[in-house]
């Protein structure tokens, strides 16, 4: 009798012991999603950026893949942001070294702080009549992880490990599609060691 208690203990032991560690393992997955890191997805195992399709700010298809063998620096935008000034630098340094192969690409979203509450007509109106933007927008998304997540962030997030946590984050991506560094919305595009950055990637074979 004293030997089938024992048994009966020491299972329950070893039942409640796989039952924490389990539960610590998936509490560890979660966690690794926040703080603005992003945990692998299908579309962050993609081969680079250019696999992914989009739709551009005035509702056309557009396929990344256009972009082959340029330089880009991907930035999630708003108009109602203390960031926003931003959208002038962009503009000139899309100007300034487009003929080199470099394009920045603007991603409209509502995520922090809803300072993106417009439409696709209003974006477009403000982006180009306030700051004269020509370099290519696309349709609004959503940049934090989750079922809504842009393929493009999910990506990108998977492959750096940072997500945006504000406004006017951006990813540096090389020509071959693949994100190079990812800069934080302080860094402004006047800032010396991103146009370093992006010359060096200009330069590169």
């Amino acid at each position: 009798m004293k030997k089938n208690l024992f048994g009966l203990s020491m299972g329950l032991i070893v039942t409640v012991v796989a039952a924490c560690s389990g539960a610590s393992g998936s509490s560890s997955t979660s966690t690794a999603a926040k703080g603005g890191e992003s945990t692998p997805t299908a579309e962050a195992k993609m081969a680079s950026l250019h696999s992914i399709k989009v739709t551009s700010l005035d509702g056309r298809p557009a396929d990344l893949g256009q972009y082959q063998g340029q330089v880009l620096l991907v930035v999630n935008t708003a108009s109602e942001c203390g960031y926003t000034p931003q959208y002038e630098g962009l503009e000139k340094l899309y100007e300034g070294r487009k003929a080199k192969g470099l394009a920045v690409l603007g991603f409209p979203s509502n995520d922090f702080g809803g300072q993106e509450p417009g439409d696709a007509t209003q974006i477009q109106t403000f982006c180009t009549q306030k700051y004269g933007v020509t370099f290519p927008m696309f349709s609004k998304v959503v940049t934090k992880a989750g079922p809504d997540q842009s393929p493009v962030y999910a990506y990108l997030g998977g492959a750096t490990g940072q997500l945006p946590q504000w406004n006017f984050a951006k990813y540096l991506v090389g020509k071959d599609g693949r994100p190079i560094a990812f800069y934080n919305s302080k860094v402004t595009p006047e800032d010396k060691d991103l146009l370093a950055a992006i010359d060096k990637a200009l330069a590169a074979n």
